[in-house]
């Protein structure tokens, strides 16, 4: 039989399962969550299912009146959705290297831009850095996301995890920042002329500044590639 031939590619290609667990890596692309009542996932990740299942963006008031509020500044470039029912689903998100975290009553921000599912025993909440210069920057919202449970985001390219150590405060490029720490708060950090020398207006005159608290250490997860917001709205 030729390698070429429709039914070794169908081989290779097939859908196969490693394990039980409710999250698996089909490919490091592309997540099956074996849906068994009811999961939240990044509104337009699905590309197929099988089984009974329901799919129900988030409502506007499912956290309250600041939820609504929240909801009404982010756009559809924050939306997320529940799946309900039984089945299979399988998400992806413009091909990005899909991370597995499993939190065991911790907490994690993450870019709003690349969260990818998460399981109903974790709580999150959309938080707010109130700055026009991060909104500038692109890098204005993040899911805080703590508990326990699994979620799954996603990164282009592989991932850079930076460690933050008190009196060393780090700086990151709001596109490029995918996660960090809950332990740490980060803060709108301006430098104008740096978007002067580089030309680039105001996108990298805008950066995150992350500082440990106390003696307390915590860590930030960068990928190789500034997301534009446009990529997630588009979703």
């Amino acid at each position: 039989m030729s390698k070429y031939s429709i039914s070794e590619f169908i081989s290779k290609t097939a859908q196969r399962d490693a394990s039980n667990e409710t999250f698996e890596l089909e490919s490091p692309h592309l997540l099956e969550v074996k849906l068994n009542g009811l999961m939240w996932a990044k509104a337009g990740a699905m590309i197929a299912y099988l089984g009974e299942v329901k799919f129900t963006r988030q409502g506007m008031l499912d956290h309250g009146i600041g939820g609504l509020f929240k909801k009404a500044i982010t756009g559809e470039g924050m939306s997320l959705m529940k799946m309900q029912g039984r089945g299979r689903v399988y998400l992806a998100d413009h091909g990005k290297k899909i991370q597995i975290l499993h939190l065991d009553n911790e907490t994690i921000c993450v870019n709003g831009n690349d969260i990818l599912a998460l399981e109903p025993t974790l709580d999150h909440d959309i938080k707010l850095l109130r700055s026009f210069g991060g909104a500038a920057a692109g890098g204005l919202f993040n899911v805080r996301v703590s508990g326990v449970g699994r979620i799954a985001i996603g990164t282009h390219y592989e991932p850079l995890t930076l460690s933050v150590v008190p009196g060393k405060p780090v700086f990151t490029d709001p596109n490029a920042t995918v996660a960090w720490s809950g332990n740490l708060s980060p803060a709108i950090h301006t430098d104008v002329s740096l978007g002067t020398l580089f030309g680039r207006g105001s996108g990298e005159s805008f950066q995150l500044k992350f500082e440990a608290n106390g003696n307390e250490t915590g860590w930030i997860v960068m990928q190789p590639y500034e997301e534009s917001p446009a990529v997630s709205a588009s979703s």
